[in-house]
């Protein structure tokens, strides 16, 4: 057995060795002898922990990828919606657009009633060129009432059921009207083109006829009311061997964009055919 001071020297000797290293390693002198002891373990522990981490990323990775496509799909059908909401919007706005010049038309024209109808489809015919409209004799049209938009003439009504109607547009072959110029009052009849363009015959070699010209109804033929814009001019062709002049014309109406018209339901075309002569 130890006796009992050798254990107490033991005792005070291990208590100073521990308070020395303690001040040591207060002082800062054992700092470079515990980074080389504490390096390994601190290189094992960080190499333990990437490891596990990547095993952990792994693990989890399925379920992450499932989770970014649910919230992929979520996000493209949130966008999807907004974009079908704005293309509404849109439209109601340019509905409401239109809807505000054709009223404003209305009250410019006092003297007309109007009825307003909504384009629902076009002649599948390349060689014609006509619209249907939502609006019939159950709403009071007649064949042969005006058409027009709030920039000016479409054309006029052809056929009418009880609750639809079909519109000759201006640009038929067989349209035929009589206009005049704004600024010459020269008179011509605007004629439809097979290639739903319009041009403008007849004009006698006299007129001044300017590029830019308004053209408009003249009310000859008991046709159409006078005044309604029909277009404008773009080119102006004479030789001095023809009788009559020609122009090219833009119609006032964009037919491709035709959405709501409006009827002239208080003019009543007369039928002067059977007083004009014949050959």
């Amino acid at each position: 057995m130890i006796p009992s001071s050798t254990r107490s020297l033991q005792t005070i000797v291990l208590g100073l060795v521990v308070v020395g290293l303690i001040a040591l390693a207060l002082s800062g002198y054992l700092a470079p002898l515990t980074g080389t002891i504490l390096q390994p373990l601190v290189s094992a522990q960080t190499w333990i922990a990437s490891r596990y981490q990547a095993v952990q990323n792994a693990l989890s990775a399925p379920q992450d990828v499932t989770r970014l496509r649910m919230e992929l799909e979520l996000l493209e059908a949130e966008n999807a919606r907004l974009e079908a909401q704005i293309i509404e919007l849109n439209q109601q706005l340019e509905e409401t657009r239109v809807l505000s010049a054709l009223l404003d038309f209305v009250y410019d024209h006092p003297q007309n009633r109007h009825l307003a109808a909504r384009v629902i489809g076009r002649d599948p015919s390349a060689f014609m060129q006509y619209v249907f409209i939502n609006r019939g004799s159950d709403d009071g049209l007649r064949r042969g009432m005006p058409v027009v938009t709030q920039h000016g003439l479409v054309g006029r009504i052809a056929a009418v059921s009880s609750s639809a109607a079909r519109v000759q547009l201006i640009t038929d072959p067989a349209s035929r009207i009589n206009v005049v110029l704004e600024d010459s009052r020269a008179a011509g009849i605007l004629v439809g083109q097979i290639t739903a363009e319009v041009s403008l015959d007849r004009i006698p070699q006299d007129a001044d006829v300017k590029v830019g010209e308004l053209i408009l109804t003249s009310g000859l033929g008991g046709n159409y009311p006078p005044n309604i814009v029909v277009g404008q001019v773009t080119g102006v062709r004479s030789r001095d061997y023809d009788i009559f002049k020609q122009a090219s014309v833009q119609p006032i109406v964009d037919f491709s964009q035709l959405d709501i018209v409006l009827v002239i339901t208080n003019f009543q075309p007369v039928d002067i055919s059977p007083l004009q002569p014949t050959d």
